[in-house]
């Protein structure tokens, strides 16, 4: 395992990868953790800016070019950040199971699925996982 291959990528790809991964982090403790309680909050908010960062710097990404510059995952990108603030805005309105829904479609789709997509040979978190 070397992050080599992720540190000398064009610059939008070591933070979407890092803000992933800490959002993966984040996401488990989220799981494992009460709800509803001040540290459910603040995680979150730091998940939701997390996620978010993950969303808009797809667009910067274009490793895999199927309409243009674009791929179906950028399709993924912009379903996340437009449920990421309905999914806010269900907790905020008391509507927990709404909210829990999202965000767990949030976190399987957009980091679990699309996460092991990035684990194909070819892609860069293969060499950084499986090596060259």
């Amino acid at each position: 395992m070397s992050l080599a291959p992720l540190l000398q990528a064009a610059p939008a790809i070591p933070l979407h990868a890092f803000a992933a991964m800490a959002a993966l982090v984040l996401g488990l403790v989220q799981f494992a953790a009460p709800k509803g309680t001040l540290p459910h909050r603040t995680i979150g908010w730091i998940w939701v800016v997390l996620m978010a960062v993950v969303a808009a710097s797809s667009f910067w990404i274009h490793q895999i070019r199927l309409v243009g510059p674009f791929s179906p995952i950028h399709v993924l990108s912009i379903f996340t950040l437009v449920v990421l603030p309905l999914a806010v805005w269900r907790a905020h309105t008391h509507r927990v199971a709404d909210h829990r829904r999202m965000m767990i479609f949030i976190f399987a789709g957009a980091l679990v699925v699309a996460g092991l997509f990035t684990l194909l040979p070819g892609r860069i978190m293969h060499r950084v996982i499986f090596g060259a």
